[in-house]
């Protein structure tokens, strides 16, 4: 909205201020993640005050008694808390982003419906009572139906819409390659289903430990400001003499510099991304050890769908494997402890799934396995955009 305003004064800001930096999707980006910041340290303490006061403390239940033990001591610690990530998400995007950007638009489209369909699924398993079904929320089909919606309406949009006139938004790209595969609008939607169905249950798998899934958030998000600015903005500009003699100032961007695929626009999504990772680094203030308040569902789908989502406009979804690579370690480690159980007659790969809950019960303090996969999540993001420079 600001950006608005300052369009409208654009003569005085630069003639007279000589203030040119507002045009620039990286310094609207910093203060994307200053403002979501801010707004989450501000707004979280009414927000937990709130969710105290409407009673919707957590009660940890796990199939596993020793585990249900070492939880014990988060009962009735407030959930939902993924309402201050999302505040401080939107005022944030609402000042500093274009919202004339389709993606921008697209990316609160998705923020609210998973941010809504989480909130349903806390809210009947905290509240709710279901016959037979005290604690259990939402069906797991009921939620991937409304995700699977999700994704099929954003990919349609997005290749009939945005990338009608991008050739490589519409192709699939392999790292280390810097040619892309041609997709049909089928190719494309089931990619795109799968990326944010997949990345937004993984990191609701996650969400499992005090600040273990806002600080992969808020790394993975980070690393996606980057591609998203990669994907469209500026790298410099250079001068070259045209057949005549005369000079003509030409521009390159990252994307061509790095033969990666060039998105239009895309930069703009990154003022988002900011907006996620500010906002996540204010929530973990009060979600760090021991936790003021739990993100849940409200918060996780959404932020996963949000990554999923990133990835598909920057046509980088293969990389997403790596960007959130605890994501995928955790959903992994779920999906593999599922099929062994049920055809080894009963045996377990690892003590709990997900993964985070093997460690602690092999007697990691849970400060000790979140940091360690805090670490692994920045080994992940850095070899992830160090890959940007091999084709």
């Amino acid at each position: 909205m600001l950006i608005w305003l300052m369009e409208y004064f654009s003569e005085f800001l630069e003639r007279t201020l000589h203030f040119y930096a507002w045009r620039e999707v990286s310094f609207r980006a910093v203060l994307s993640i200053l403002t979501s910041l801010l707004v989450s340290l501000l707004w979280g303490p009414r927000i937990i005050r709130w969710l105290i006061r409407m009673k919707v403390g957590d009660v940890p239940e796990f199939h596993h008694k020793d585990l249900n033990e070492l939880t014990s001591h988060k009962e009735e610690t407030p959930t939902m808390g993924g309402l201050i990530i999302l505040g401080g998400i939107f005022l944030s995007v609402l000042l500093w982003s274009d919202l004339r950007n389709p993606f921008v638009q697209k990316g609160v489209f998705l923020l609210v419906w998973l941010g809504a369909l989480g909130g349903a699924d806390d809210y009947l398993k905290l509240t709710a009572k279901r016959k037979h079904r005290t604690r259990d929320g939402l069906h797991s089909w009921e939620k991937l139906i409304f995700q699977i919606g999700l994704g099929v309406l954003l990919a349609y949009f997005l290749y009939a819409v945005d990338f009608a006139e991008l050739e490589d938004g519409k192709l699939f790209w392999v790292p280390f390659y810097k040619y892309g595969i041609h997709l049909g609008l089928f190719g494309f939607t089931l990619i795109t289903v799968l990326v944010i169905t997949g990345s937004s249950n993984a990191v609701n798998l996650t969400d499992g430990m005090d600040g273990l899934a806002t600080g992969c958030m808020g790394i993975a998000s980070f690393a996606f400001v980057i591609l998203c600015y990669f994907a469209s903005e500026t790298m410099s500009s250079f001068v070259l003499p045209d057949p005549t003699g005369e000079l003509i100032r030409q521009k390159q961007t990252w994307a061509s510099y790095l033969l990666l695929p060039q998105i239009r626009g895309a930069g703009e999504l990154g003022v988002l991304c900011a907006a996620i990772f500010g906002a996540c680094m204010g929530f973990l203030w009060y979600n760090c050890h021991p936790a003021q308040v739990f993100m849940g569902d409200v918060g996780s789908l959404p932020l996963g769908g949000a990554i999923g989502y990133a990835a598909v406009v920057t046509r980088h979804e293969l990389l997403l494997l790596l960007v959130g690579g605890v994501f995928v370690l955790e959903a992994v480690s779920v999906i593999l402890q599922v099929f062994y159980y049920r055809y080894s007659g009963g045996k377990r790969i690892f003590r709990c799934a997900p993964i985070h809950h093997h460690f602690h019960l092999k007697g990691w303090p849970e400060s000790k396995v979140v940091v360690r996969f805090w670490l692994i999540g920045i080994a992940c993001a850095a070899l992830a955009l160090a890959t940007l420079k091999l084709r």
